[in-house]
Formats: structure tokens, C-alpha cells, sequence
């Protein structure tokens, strides 16, 4: 049994909802009814009615969603304990992020920190989007830094979370270019001869940001899918070896553009994005002494001025 079946028991019991827990919990809903399948299956019964709307707990699931937030609440507050004995890796911030950032952003944004900021010791965990999330939903990291498209929102609760922007992103197509420094393949392109198109696997956050960006465009795009991959740099590693097009973060290919080993595949299909950082709001003094806190700090200081009001997490 792992505790993520826990957790996605106690948000299905709250909201009674299997598609509003799965969005909550940033997996899909055959996904999540799988592990709520999981979790009964360890039970050996039924946990959920699912002949009633909304959802019910079984009388068996309700003696389980109690025990449930009393087991959950017992261990983060052992975590906590146990690494209140790490002592010696307090001053490192460990950072989610997913890896399109991890491999272009983030290296280039510590040196400005510490050039701004001054030194910092960081831990870099690099995942896909949804994953990255997680670990900041199971406080298993300081910050997350993600992107951030109003179409595509993460669902934190401003009550318990909180953002500051660092930025913009602008997600485009990418092509090879020919001998002459063309793009080998330029787009719209045409239905009877569709361009070689390497596209973000299903689910990944980059992927449904581009599926946007082809629904919104005036004028009918060509594609053929021939490769896909959930990381942004295999994509761009295909596109390099002139497989055809990517649609790509501009930090992650303008060292190529400025040798033109790639250029742009088109206008006018370019979408900006959010460049952001979250973390869980600090309970306790001592959260506020430490290193992700002075970090925290100073990006606020950085920050353009909030606008009155409560703050929208994710766009949620």
C-alpha cells in the first residue's frame, strides 16, 4: 500500500469527485480510479458507492478516511522530525523541476543568484511536470519552479501555497535549417503532404501548450507526428538531426538559433508562458530563518508588485 492511495482516498472523500480529486491530485481520472481501485483491492472491500451521485464512502470507507487523516498527519509530523535531525543539509534548497528548466533555466538563473544573491547550495531534483508538483504537494522540496499557462493551471490552494513570478517563456516551432540557413520544413504545410512533426508524449504539460497553440491557429496546420517524448530536449536533439519540427522554450535553443543550427518554422504560432516559483507557506518561526526562506525573500524583493486581492495560484 503506498500512501499516495492515502491521500488520494482522503481527497476523493472530501470532494466527492473522481474527476475534480484527480485534477486536484494532477493525474488523470483513469488513473486515479485505478488507484482507488488499488487501495480497495488492499482493503479486500469496497471503499466508494459508486452507484449514488456524489460519491459516497462505504461504511468501510468512512472508517478508513478517519484513520486515514490521522495516519497521514502522524507522518509528516515524523518527517518533520526526522529532518529537524538532518542538520547538515539545512542550508541546502532543494528544488522540483521539470526538466525542460532543469537542463536550460536553471543552471544560468543560480549563477545569477549568486552573483545577486550570493552563494547558495541547492539540491536539483528534475522531473516531469506532474511529478514535480507532487513533490511540492507532499513537502518533499523547498520550491517549485515551473511554467504557467492560464489554459493550463496547476490547482494549489492560495491558502496554502504561494508564487512569484520570474518570468516569461515563449514556447515556438523549431526546424533544422537547409545549407542556405531556410528552415527545412516551414509551416502551415499542406493535407496532402503533412510536415514531419516531433511532438511532447500525451500528458505532458509542454504538449498540451502546444496542442493550444495548433487549436488557436487561423490558418489549418499540417502534421505528421513521427517522434514524441515527454523532455523538451529530445525533442530539440531530433529536430538538431533535421527529423522534422519541434515546438520548443526559447531558452532551450537560442544558442542554436544564434548559430543557426536552428531556426523558426513559422510565424505567428508562438505562445508565452509564465516562468514561476511556488512553495508551502511557512508555518513556524523557525521555517522563516532558514536558507529557502532568505531566497524567498529576495525573489519577492525582485518581483513586479502583486495587485491587491488574494492571490491566484497556478491560475486555479
Amino acid at each position: 500500500m503506498e500512501t499516495k492511495w492515502l491521500e488520494d482516498f482522503v481527497s476523493l472523500a472530501e470532494t466527492r469527485s473522481f474527476s475534480r480529486s484527480a485534477t486536484l491530485r494532477h493525474v488523470t481520472q483513469p488513473a486515479f480510479s485505478r488507484r482507488i481501485q488499488a487501495l480497495e483491492a488492499w482493503a479486500g472491500t469496497d471503499l466508494v458507492d459508486r452507484s449514488s451521485y456524489p460519491t459516497r464512502l462505504t461504511p468501510a470507507g468512512e472508517t478508513l478516511y478517519s484513520q486515514s487523516l490521522e495516519m497521514l498527519q502522524g507522518l509528516q509530523s515524523t518527517r518533520a522530525m526526522l529532518r529537524g535531525h538532518n542538520s547538515a543539509g539545512q542550508d541546502v534548497i532543494e528544488f522540483a523541476v521539470p526538466h525542460s528548466l532543469a537542463f536550460t533555466f536553471f543552471p544560468a538563473w543560480v549563477s545569477s543568484l549568486r552573483e545577486k544573491f550570493g552563494p547558495i547550495k541547492s539540491r536539483l531534483i528534475a522531473l516531469n511536470v506532474h511529478d514535480a508538483v507532487l513533490r511540492l504537494v507532499e513537502g518533499s522540496c523547498d520550491l517549485l519552479i515551473a511554467y504557467h499557462h492560464d489554459s493550463q493551471p496547476f490547482q494549489l490552494d492560495a491558502d496554502r501555497y504561494e508564487m512569484i513570478s520570474l518570468g516569461q517563456e515563449v514556447l515556438a516551432p523549431f526546424v533544422k535549417a537547409d545549407a542556405d540557413g531556410a528552415p527545412l520544413y516551414r509551416l502551415p504545410g499542406r493535407a496532402g503532404q503533412p510536415l514531419p512533426y516531433l511532438g511532447y508524449a500525451p500528458g505532458a504539460y509542454l504538449g498540451r501548450v502546444v496542442d493550444l497553440i495548433l487549436k488557436q491557429s487561423s490558418t489549418a496546420i499540417h502534421l505528421d507526428r513521427v517522434y514524441e517524448t515527454d523532455m523538451a530536449e529530445g525533442l530539440k536533439a531530433m529536430a538538431l538531426e533535421g527529423h522534422g519540427i519541434a515546438f520548443l522554450p526559447f531558452s532551450a535553443v537560442k544558442k542554436e538559433l544564434r548559430v543557426k543550427k536552428l531556426v523558426s518554422a513559422g510565424a505567428g504560432l508562438e505562445m508565452t508562458m509564465d516562468l514561476r516559483v511556488y512553495r508551502e507557506r511557512p508555518t513556524t518561526r523557525a521555517a522563516a530563518k532558514n536558507p529557502a526562506q532568505a531566497l524567498w525573500n529576495y525573489l519577492e524583493s525582485q518581483a513586479a508588485p502583486k495587485p491587491p486581492g488574494k492571490p491566484r495560484l497556478g491560475g486555479a
